[in-house]
């Protein structure tokens, strides 16, 4: 309680600021209460950092939990613009030479005939042009656009039509196939009438099949990617040269894997650094920090556990054997020469262990989902504190009204008193001057 205010110098008082001051004391659980609205509503924003921070843990360690995504191989070629090569999981280590006899084509008609425009001359005003078994019905006039444009409209045609100019004042329609390959080969049947006319003759681009040697086996398909030549392996002929051997080689990789690794670790320490920052705030006294919720300690045991626990049932089956490991801090660190030794010695292992049934990372991605998804220990505290913040809004309101109430009454009090004092000193004012008078008439 603050010293008791007292009155004196009848109305030369500053009842403005007697008013202030006592407002100002009865104001205080009022705004002890608004600061703790407020250290509430800074909490769900330090919450909401918290998820940002999972979430980025959770991406990372979707990236290791996918059996799919986790690759202990690579593939490489010697001319990755003759040939491209890329592998999954299921390839084995090995070398193979490629010669890319053939490219896949698609098949490329264009008209004989042509036409001084695209979009003005009538070529056609009735017929019908049927273009791989796939008829186009000509229903009155129609340009070479137009006819293009009926031609794209048409479904299942399997061609792109367009308008080429191919001289000056020349016009010509091109059929372009949309697969490669032979069996994806068009014929065309002119069958329009009226206009100028439209005529087609021999393609402009035969489709072929592409045509490989691997490892001097002749390979063909409709496609320029092969992904079923090499167990796991996809060849993608992209220049034809036979005279040209391209090596492919396939080798246990540790960089993509690796990088994926590192990319956990600095969300994984981030996190730390986060924990370690709020519970120093907390014993400073922030009411804003969540440093003292159990709920941040227990995520970071979870975490510690399934990163030291053991996973899977292969040869690997810690973390710590292929080189990451928890520091006297509690970070993770990464040895890229025990990673690197381990991939090579068997990658197959470490990505069971990565992501295989009951795999580490797979495990991670759980706990994550525990604090992080809808009905997750993260939004739970945050419902939970935004329900307090609105039961506060009411308090706050009826305080509020209370203080205005009391406002207005002392402040009618301190007129009627200042009012009065006015009065008293009127009186005494015409007192001393009729004590004056009669003073003066006496002597």
């Amino acid at each position: 309680m603050g010293s008791p205010i007292t009155f004196s110098g009848f109305n030369q008082i500053d009842f403005n600021l007697v008013l202030n001051s006592i407002m100002t004391q009865a104001s205080q659980p009022l705004v002890a209460l608004q600061n703790r609205q407020a250290a509430l509503q800074s909490q769900i924003s330090t919450y909401d950092s918290l998820n940002s921070k999972v979430q980025a843990l959770r991406t990372s360690a979707d990236r290791l939990g996918s059996a799919g995504s986790v690759s202990t191989l690579s593939a490489t070629s010697s001319d990755d613009a003759a040939v491209g090569a890329s592998v999954t999981n299921d390839a084995s280590p090995g070398t193979y030479e490629v010669v890319v006899n053939e490219l896949a084509r698609t098949q490329v008609t264009a008209s004989t005939s042509g036409a001084p425009d695209a979009n003005t001359t009538v070529v056609a005003n009735g017929g019908t042009l049927t273009i791989g078994g796939v008829t186009v019905t000509v229903g009155g006039n129609v340009t070479l656009q137009g006819l293009a444009d009926a031609i794209n409209d048409t479904d299942g045609i399997g061609v792109t039509a367009a308008v080429v100019r191919t001289a000056p004042g020349v016009y010509r329609l091109v059929l372009s196939g949309n697969l490669t390959g032979v069996a994806n080969a068009f014929t065309v049947t002119n069958g329009l009438t009226g206009g100028t006319g439209v005529t087609f003759g021999g393609n402009a681009v035969e489709a072929s099949d592409a045509s490989l040697l691997v490892n001097s086996i002749p390979v063909t398909g409709s496609s320029n990617t092969f992904t079923d030549v090499v167990t796991g392996l996809t060849l993608t002929a992209r220049k034809k040269d036979p005279s040209a051997v391209i090596r492919v080689e396939i080798a246990p990789d540790s960089s993509s894997l690796k990088s994926k690794v590192e990319d956990f670790i600095t969300a994984y320490n981030d996190l730390v650094k986060f924990s370690n920052e709020q519970r120093a705030a907390a014993a400073k006294g922030d009411a804003a920090s969540i440093g003292r919720e159990p709920m941040l300690r227990q995520l970071r045991n979870s975490l510690r556990s399934e990163l030291l626990g053991p996973h899977g049932a292969e040869v690997v089956t810690r973390l710590a054997e292929v080189g990451v490991g928890l520091t006297s801090t509690g970070t993770l660190e990464l040895d890229e020469s025990r990673f690197d030794e381990a991939i090579q010695s068997d990658g197959e292992a470490v990505r069971a262990m990565f992501a295989g049934t009951g795999g580490v990372f797979p495990s991670i991605e759980h706990v994550l989902d525990e604090y992080s998804a809808a009905a997750g220990f993260i939004p739970s505290a945050k419902d939970r504190l935004t329900k307090q913040i609105g039961a506060m809004d009411g308090q706050i309101a009826a305080m509020q009204a209370r203080l205005a109430l009391q406002r207005e009454t002392l402040q009618r009090e301190f007129t009627e008193a200042d009012q009065a004092m006015t009065r008293l000193k009127n009186q005494s004012s015409s007192l001393s001057s009729i004590g004056g008078s009669l003073g003066s008439s006496l002597f």
